[in-house]
């Protein structure tokens, strides 16, 4: 494993090592010089970066998805570990480890799989036990499977994430279905298991994680019906197969959040809170995880789900720490505005410059 890693740095470190660039955003100060907004990634996390001096001279030495060797230095911004950059030197990727740079889960791939295929062989109903071996039986499937993100930031983003998310789910489903005897657990597992599948296509994962010209047109749920379309065995029972696409096709629960449809059957709710609830906590806890070289109780605000987390395990056995609202700080002058383009450019003129 390359040093340091993301998950080494520590406030106020000097730091002299290898990174992937996952985003580049070109960037002026208010003086109207240009700055450099970079996240650079290795397998054990995340750092958002920035450059403020020299940026003409290395500008076009570099792109995203490149390699680089960079020296500089780590600080806490708004209660965020931040890394300011002095020099940067783009790497061959000959000369490293693609292993080391992006993230990828502790559980074998294969053994995921295999449990994968076992879960597949306990369903009880046939049409969708083979359905689902015909959907596996396809090796570019396969394979894409067991190595896809869930997400390309917010949640299990790391390769195997997309199956191990799904086990995760399996797992929820069944005790679930257990606890509400009226639901079908054979079409609940198979919504599971294909809820996400469009993602093997949606997402490319070869160097960083980002989205496909044919995810970013279309997007991983009409994917899904698309790579669907020819595994249905014959004699495969028509109203079967409505209930199973709108599982997939609902699974996000509101409109405003591209769900197509929504959820209007006990498993396809079901679906949705589970996969909600699977989500936001895999991000509460790399949110907190990543968090812990702080030292804070409370993380930085986090705006996939609009608020600060409260790591419990320091609030209990450290010293007690001011809410970040009450400081001012730690929280953000108004309610962090949606992901717009003025937004963005507002904010990178507004707080992100250097005092």
């Amino acid at each position: 494993m390359k040093s340091p890693s993301v998950a080494d740095l520590e406030p106020r470190q000097q730091v002299t090592g290898l990174f992937l660039v996952q985003s580049k955003d070109v960037r002026q100060k208010k003086t109207g010089e240009p700055y450099l907004a970079l996240t650079l990634i290795d397998r054990t996390g995340d750092i958002d970066a920035k450059m403020w001096d020299n940026v003409a001279e290395i500008i076009d030495t570099f792109d995203r998805d490149d390699f680089i060797r960079i020296k500089g230095e780590t600080q806490l911004y708004q209660n965020r570990l931040q890394l300011t950059i002095h020099r940067i030197a783009r790497v061959d990727e000959r000369e490293v480890d693609l292993a080391d740079f992006l993230p990828a889960s502790q559980r074998d791939p294969e053994e995921m799989f295999s449990e994968l295929q076992a879960l597949i062989a306990s369903l009880s109903n046939p049409h969708l036990r083979t359905l689902l071996g015909n959907v596996f039986a396809n090796a570019e499937i396969a394979e894409a499977f067991k190595r896809a993100p869930a997400a390309k930031a917010i949640h299990h983003n790391w390769l195997g994430g997309l199956i191990e998310h799904v086990l995760s789910l399996a797992s929820l489903a069944r005790d679930a279905a257990r606890h509400y005897p009226f639901i079908d657990q054979d079409l609940l597992l198979a919504g599971v298991i294909l809820h996400d599948i469009g993602k093997v296509r949606e997402l490319s994962y070869a160097r960083s994680f980002n989205y496909t010209t044919e995810g970013s047109l279309i997007g991983h749920i009409q994917i899904a019906l698309r790579l669907l379309a020819d595994k249905y065995p014959p004699g495969f029972p028509e109203k079967l197969r409505n209930l199973l696409e709108h599982l997939i096709l609902s699974h996000h629960g509101q409109l405003e959040f591209g769900s197509p449809k929504l959820p209007v059957f006990p498993e396809a709710m079901l679906l949705h809170h589970l996969d909600n609830m699977d989500s936001k906590m895999e991000l509460m806890r790399s949110t907190i995880e990543r968090n812990r070289t702080t030292g804070a109780e409370w993380t930085p605000y986090v705006p996939a789900i609009e608020r600060y987390v409260l790591d419990t395990s320091r609030y209990l056995n450290g010293a007690p720490e001011p809410r970040p609202e009450l400081t001012s700080t730690a929280r953000p002058a108004t309610k962090p505005a949606p992901k717009t383009v003025m937004g963005d450019k507002l904010l990178s003129l507004f707080s992100e410059e250097p005092k």
